[in-house]
C-alpha cells in the first residue's frame, strides 16, 4: 500500500534568529505539521526537519544592541522558537541552526563543487557604504525618498507607497539607518553564482509538477527577463561563514540558509542511524523531499536552490509548497495596529488547537493570503469543535456509563451509516494529501452534522426510559461514539491533543488512519471528560490587549 512504502523528508522555512516567532510564522508551521502528522498516521516514514537561520547583518546588529555575542543571541532565540513551536503542538523531529559545524562543512563542499565546475566567478561592484559605521549597507539599512513618487523614509530596494523597485543609489537624500550618515559609493570584489548556467534545467524543472501552477506562472516573468547572476558574498563586518581563501569576505546568508535543511538532517541522522545521507540527498535516491515556504522567499527556493543542489551533485526537491501571508482582522501584522501577535502571547491566552483548527479551515493548495478574523474565529470554534464534534460524544457517553457498565455494545444500530463515514475517509485523505485542508474540514463537519442529526432522530434520552428499547439504545449510543471516533481519527492531524484525550476516553492505542476501517465494539470506556470549552470574547480581548503591550 502507498503509505507503508513512502519515505518522506519535509522541511519548513527556517525562521530568522533575531526575534521571537509571531502567528505568521506559526501559520506555516501548522500547515506543515498537519501534513506531516497525516503522513505519519498513514504509517509513512516521514521526517520533519527545521531550524533557525542564524547568519547575516541583522543578527550581528541585534546582538550588538543587546550586548550579546551573535552565537549567544542565536541560541537564545533558537531555544525560544523551539518552546513556541512545541507550544503549538508542532512535532518537529529536529530544530537545528545554520550556524553549525555540519552546515559549514556542507557549504564549503557545495561552494567547492560549483567553483570547480565554473559556476562561480568574481567581479568588482559598487555598493552603498556607511562611512561612520565603516561597513557596506544592505538595502534594508538605507532609507531615503522614493525616486518615483518622492515618499519619505522608504527602504533602499522598494517603495511601500507606490510599489516602485530601485537600487539604493537611486534613492533621493539617502541615509544609513544605523548611523544617519549619507552613504557613499565604494567598490568591492564579490563572488557571483552564475544562475544562467542552469536556465535550461530550471525551465524544465519548474514545469514538471514540482511547483504550484501559480508559482510556475510567476517564475515565467523572471525567465522572460533572463536569470541574473546571484551575489553570494558579503563584506566584513558580517556574521556568517568566511569564504575559503578570503580574509574579509563571507558567504551571503541566503547561500547557507537552505543548506541548513541538509545540515539539520545530518545533525539528526548522527544519532538516528536509519537515516543516512545518501538515501536522502544524493541524486540516485528515491526519498520524497518537500519544502513548505512562504511566498516571500519563493525566488530563493524555486530558482537558486534547485540550481545550487543540482550543480553540487545533490538531489532536487520533489515539490515546493508555497503559502500566502497571514493577516489579522483584515490587516497586515502591525505593532501600532495591535495586530502583531507573538506566538507566546497567543499561547498565554488561548489553546493552540483553536488556532490550528481555524487555519485548517482556511488552508488550501493556493498561495492566497489568509485572514484570522477573531469574530469568525470565535464562532467557528464554538460551532464546529464544541457544538458539532465534541457534542456527539457528550450526548452518548453518559448513557453508556450509567446504563451499560461503561461498555460499548456488541453491535451498532445502523452499520450502513458507519460504513458511509468510513468510505468518506478516503476522500478526506486525498484532501489532506493535496493540502486542501479547508475542504477536508468542511467534509468532516458535514459528517458531524449527520452524526448529530442521527442522534436527534433516535432520541436516546427518550429511548432509555422504555425497558423494551434498552438494547437498541445501547446500539444507538455505540454507533454515536463510533461515528465520533471516526471524526476524531480524521481530525487528529489538526487536533493532536484532543485526539489524545479521545484515545484515553475510549481506552485505545494511538489512532492510525487504518483504524477507521474497523468499528470499536464491546469496549470498556472511561468516564467522559470535557474535551474543549467554548471560546469567550473576553479571552480574545485579553489576548489582543496583551499583544498591544508587546512593543
Amino acid at each position: 500500500m502507498l503509505s507503508k512504502k513512502r519515505k518522506i523528508l519535509v522541511t519548513y522555512a527556517l525562521p530568522y534568529a533575531n526575534g521571537p516567532l509571531h502567528l505568521g510564522h506559526l501559520a506555516g508551521f501548522v500547515q506543515t505539521d498537519i501534513w506531516v502528522r497525516f503522513q505519519k498516521m498513514r504509517t509513512a516514514d516521514c521526517l520533519f526537519i527545521c531550524g533557525c537561520d542564524g547568519h547575516g547583518t541583522p543578527i550581528m546588529i541585534q546582538a550588538e544592541k543587546l550586548g550579546l555575542s551573535p552565537e549567544k543571541l542565536i541560541e537564545q532565540f533558537r531555544a525560544e522558537h523551539l518552546q513556541d513551536i512545541k507550544g503549538f503542538l508542532i512535532e518537529v523531529d529536529n530544530y537545528h541552526t545554520t550556524h553549525s559545524s555540519e552546515n559549514q562543512a556542507l557549504v564549503m563542499t557545495i561552494f567547492k563543487r560549483h567553483l570547480e565546475k565554473g559556476n562561480i566567478n568574481k567581479r568588482t561592484i559598487k555598493q552603498a557604504y556607511d562611512p561612520e559605521k565603516q561597513m557596506f549597507l544592505p538595502d534594508r539599512y538605507i532609507k531615503g525618498e522614493c525616486p518615483r513618487c518622492g515618499a519619505p523614509d522608504q527602504y533602499g530596494d522598494n517603495c511601500e507607497v507606490c510599489g516602485a523597485t530601485y537600487t539604493p543609489i537611486e534613492l533621493k537624500n539617502p541615509y544609513s539607518t544605523l548611523s544617519g550618515a549619507k552613504p557613499i559609493e565604494k567598490e568591492s570584489e564579490h563572488y557571483f553564482f552564475k544562475l544562467q548556467n542552469f536556465s535550461a534545467l530550471l525551465h524544465d524543472w519548474t514545469r514538471n509538477g514540482h511547483l504550484q501552477p501559480q508559482v510556475t506562472k510567476k517564475l515565467d516573468e523572471w525567465f522572460k527577463v533572463g536569470l541574473q547572476d546571484w551575489d553570494i558574498s558579503r563584506d566584513a563586518p558580517y556574521f556568517g561563514f568566511k569564504i575559503p581563501g578570503e580574509e574579509n569576505k563571507y558567504f551571503y546568508c541566503w547561500l547557507d540558509a537552505p543548506v541548513g535543511y541538509i545540515a539539520s538532517f545530518q545533525n539528526y541522522a548522527a544519532t538516528h542511524s536509519q537515516y543516512d545521507f545518501s538515501s536522502y540527498w544524493e541524486k540516485s535516491n528515491k526519498t520524497e523531499l518537500y519544502h513548505f515556504i512562504g511566498k516571500d522567499i519563493l525566488y530563493f527556493h524555486t530558482l537558486f536552490w534547485p540550481a545550487v543542489l543540482n550543480g553540487a551533485d545533490l538531489r532536487t526537491p520533489t515539490a515546493i509548497f508555497c503559502h500566502g501571508f497571514l493577516t489579522i482582522d483584515g490587516h497586515k501584522m502591525s505593532k501600532s495596529r495591535g495586530t502583531y501577535i507573538k506566538a507566546r502571547t497567543y499561547l498565554e491566552h488561548l489553546p493552540p488547537e483553536y488556532f490550528r483548527y481555524y487555519l485548517a479551515t482556511k488552508f488550501n493548495d493556493q498561495i492566497e493570503d489568509m485572514d484570522v478574523n477573531f469574530e469568525d474565529f470565535t464562532q467557528r470554534i464554538n460551532a464546529d469543535l464544541v457544538g458539532k464534534f465534541v457534542n456527539i460524544a457528550s450526548r452518548c457517553a453518559s448513557f453508556i456509563q450509567k446504563n451499560f457498565d461503561g461498555k460499548l455494545a456488541k453491535q451498532m444500530s445502523k452499520p450502513a451509516l458507519y460504513e458511509s463515514f468510513v468510505k468518506e475517509g478516503d476522500s478526506i485523505a486525498d484532501k489532506y494529501e493535496a493540502r486542501d485542508f479547508n475542504q477536508a474540514m468542511r467534509q468532516i463537519m458535514a459528517l458531524a452534522d449527520r452524526a448529530n442529526q442521527y442522534i436527534d432522530e433516535c432520541k436516546p434520552w427518550a429511548m432509555i426510559k422504555n425497558p423494551e428499547l434498552q438494547q437498541e439504545t445501547h446500539a444507538v449510543c455505540t454507533l454515536g461514539l463510533n461515528l465520533f471516533r471516526l471524526l476524531a481519527i480524521y481530525l487528529k492531524p489538526v487536533l493532536p491533543a484532543i485526539a489524545l484525550k479521545v484515545e484515553a476516553f475510549l481506552n485505545v492505542a494511538p489512532f492510525t488512519w487504518a483504524d477507521k476501517n474497523k468499528p470499536l465494539l464491546k469496549q470498556a470506556i472511561q468516564v467522559f471528560q470535557p474535551l474543549t470549552l467554548r471560546l469567550e470574547k473576553t479571552q480574545i480581548d485579553a489576548m489582543k490587549h496583551a499583544a498591544a503591550q508587546d512593543h
